[in-house]
């Protein structure tokens, strides 16, 4: 049985992601920060796949969490086939990089890639032992190309280090049967960054103006995550996948400063 570890995975998108791999057949160590509820509610709802299923606490931005995270899911499961960094520290507040605090450059800069890093260090070497691994992370739409985002200078710069950070574990570790992908989603309506912060009326102006006639689900990423995690999906490595409905997602930002 292939093995799941991921971050953040008991709210918004990584509840997604969580139930998606537990409905394809995987067993998955879901790792948390601090909501007990949040884990509580999940043990409820997935009662039926609790023999395939652990959650683990700790704190992606500091290196001894992620140390323990992978300790407990190989006791567990034995394995680790796919890794999914979630986990995204994020600044809600719209400010200029001159304004950010220290600690909040450093919680986004170890958040969002030293723990990819560190990650990538100790799953590694068990996915080379089993000729297989899958390393997923997230991006933002065009971070390939390195762009400036406004208000957004600390965790854009994380962002595209990750994309260098992903594409070089591409490269390192393909004789390994080993792949890693980055996933940029669009504009996320139906999570909890967005949605609880817009009204009805907005949020059906904001899928209006999605190409596509309406923005991206977690369902969306979801789907897109498990297939990259698929045996046949080898031949796709080193890849920044766009899941935006064809929004300008930066742009549309730099413009009009009513989201995020």
């Amino acid at each position: 049985m292939r093995h799941v570890l991921i971050t953040a995975g008991t709210k918004g998108i990584g509840q997604r992601v969580v139930l998606e791999f537990l409905r394809e057949g995987y067993s998955v160590t879901v790792n948390y920060r601090s909501d007990e509820q949040a884990v509580r509610a999940r043990m409820t709802e997935w009662k039926c796949y609790s023999e395939r299923l652990q959650f683990i606490k700790g704190d992606v931005s500091h290196q001894e969490d992620m140390q323990y995270l992978v300790e407990e899911a190989v006791q567990r499961f034995q394995r680790i086939d796919c890794l999914i960094h979630n986990a995204g520290p994020f600044v809600s507040e719209r400010k200029l990089l001159a304004d950010y605090e220290d600690g909040e450059w450093t919680t986004l800069l170890h958040g969002n890639l030293s723990a990819v890093f560190w990650l990538a260090k100790l799953v590694i070497p068990i996915m080379r032992q089993q000729h297989f691994g899958r390393i997923i992370t997230y991006g933002f739409q065009n971070a390939e190309s390195a762009p400036g985002w406004l208000h957004r200078g600390p965790f854009a710069a994380a962002k595209v280090g990750l994309v260098s950070l992903t594409r070089t574990i591409a490269l390192e570790e393909a004789k390994y049967g080993i792949t890693a992908n980055m996933i940029s989603p669009g504009i996320i309506l139906n999570d909890m960054k967005i949605a609880d912060v817009l009204d009805a009326e907005k949020v059906s102006e904001q899928h209006a103006r999605t190409p596509l006639g309406r923005s991206v689900t977690g369902e969306d990423i979801a789907r897109a995550i498990t297939f990259l995690c698929k045996k046949e999906s080898e031949m796709i490595t080193g890849t920044t996948l766009d899941l935006t409905g064809a929004i300008d997602v930066i742009h549309r930002f730099q413009s009009n400063d009513t989201m995020k």
